[in-house]
């Protein structure tokens, strides 16, 4: 019941074909980038948080050559409608709307100064669109780490991926925080990242032990964080930061929270519950895993879930439903822990689990959902991979030119 990855070798084939394909042209430069999930620490990037993602093994990767023009010529396998995007002028909002994502991108490095010339690329990826696993973040930092090379500028991964941000904030007009960027750049093999949303720093946390695996379980519920939902939840917690009296929420105690409840609605209070609640559990959530304490991990996975289910509201049936399944299996049936990750609305769970039952935990996860809903969830086991980088295919390997 395990869906295989594609591997990198085979995404690089592709892209490089259809852009040869399509254009007529050799590719000179390959790109990747990868999606993330978030073992715990939920909306609370953009609230000064910790968070503790890490990079998957799933990725975007555009193959591209510079063709001499002032225009991007760019092709995609998940939209059958090109982009035309002009090079040499400030970069707008347009269609198709896929777009707008790499025209913020090259936005950001005319604004650095840094000029781009025309290319052709083709763009292919094993990441599903709407599923919670930063898709739009790996297309975004897989496009910047394309355009260092070809301008022949080396950002390094924080500028990076805060210029990948503002692209996603001016341009698909998303107001996310710092944490799928950093993930689809920092990404280490074996390491998850805690990054401190507050200063910037990061810090790898080692997840070597090959005897656990993460499964990612794709609800194939879409969602739409332009929509609305995900603003007003970061509204929300302005407004309760703003009721506490404090200039962080670092700095804000459940104490803070309840002394402030009568000066914010029961929304507010629910939404700041929450913060205040999950910046704890994603500290404990570490603590537990470099000691090795997994009950305790679990049980904060549990929590942390609970807590976007009720007082941040932005669960929903489906990812419920495979949360309480992977519960039911327990520790007996090699599960640690479970929670759903990403904006929520629909997306995915991640849960994690004994490598050898992952297998069995899949199989039995798609018949109780599929019972439920009528269709089969995608579910898919990945360990922490590699950020954005530079890829050379040799057959019949993969190598990788440069980390940027």
């Amino acid at each position: 019941m395990l869906t295989p990855n594609t591997p990198l070798p085979a995404l690089v084939s592709e892209a490089k074909d259809e852009l040869r394909s399509r254009f007529g042209v050799s590719a000179t430069i390959v790109a990747a980038a990868p999606g993330r999930v978030n073992l715990i620490g939920e909306h609370i990037d953009y609230c000064d948080g910790f968070v503790l993602p890490f990079a998957i093994e799933r990725a975007v990767v555009i193959a591209a050559v510079p063709n001499g023009t002032n225009e991007a010529r760019i092709a995609t396998a998940f939209d059958s409608e090109g982009a035309v995007i002009p090079t040499g002028t400030t970069q707008e909002i347009s269609t198709p709307k896929w777009s707008n994502y790499l025209r913020g991108v090259i936005h950001g490095f005319q604004q650095r100064g840094i000029s781009i010339p025309g290319f052709d690329a083709f763009i292919v990826s094993s990441l599903p669109g709407g599923a919670g696993l930063s898709s739009s973040a790996a297309l975004e930092c897989a496009a910047a780490t394309l355009l260092e090379e070809l301008t022949g500028t080396e950002l390094g991964s924080r500028e990076k991926a805060l210029l990948a941000q503002k692209a996603e904030h001016d341009f698909a007009e998303v107001p996310c925080g710092i944490m799928d960027q950093f993930a689809s750049t920092f990404g280490k093999e074996d390491q998850l990242i805690l990054i401190d949303c507050r200063s910037g720093e990061s810090e790898m946390v080692p997840f070597a032990d090959p005897a656990l695996t993460i499964l990612v379980s794709n609800t194939k519920v879409s969602h739409e964080l332009s929509d609305g939902g995900y603003a007003a939840r970061r509204k929300n917690t302005e407004d309760g930061l703003a009721a506490t009296g404090k200039s962080s929420w670092r700095d804000v105690t459940m104490t803070d929270v309840e002394a402030a409840r009568t000066g914010m609605d029961q929304t507010i209070f629910r939404r700041s519950r929450h913060v205040v609640g999950e910046i704890d559990r994603t500290i404990g959530a570490v603590e537990a895993l470099k000691r090795g304490d997994f009950p305790e991990l679990g049980r904060l996975m549990y929590e942390s879930h609970n807590s976007l289910r009720d007082d941040f509201e932005v669960s929903c049936p489906e990812l419920d439903h495979l949360v309480a399944t992977a519960a039911e299996i327990g520790r007996e049936g090699g599960v640690i822990g479970a929670r759903m990750t990403g904006g929520g609305f629909g997306g995915s769970t991640v849960t994690l689990c004994d490598a050898e039952k992952a297998e069995a935990i899949a199989a039995a996860l798609v018949k109780s959902y599929e019972a439920e809903f009528g269709f089969a969830p995608e579910i898919f086991a990945s360990r922490p991979a590699d950020g954005a980088r530079l890829l050379t295919l040799s057959s019949p390997q993969v190598d990788i030119v440069r980390m940027l």
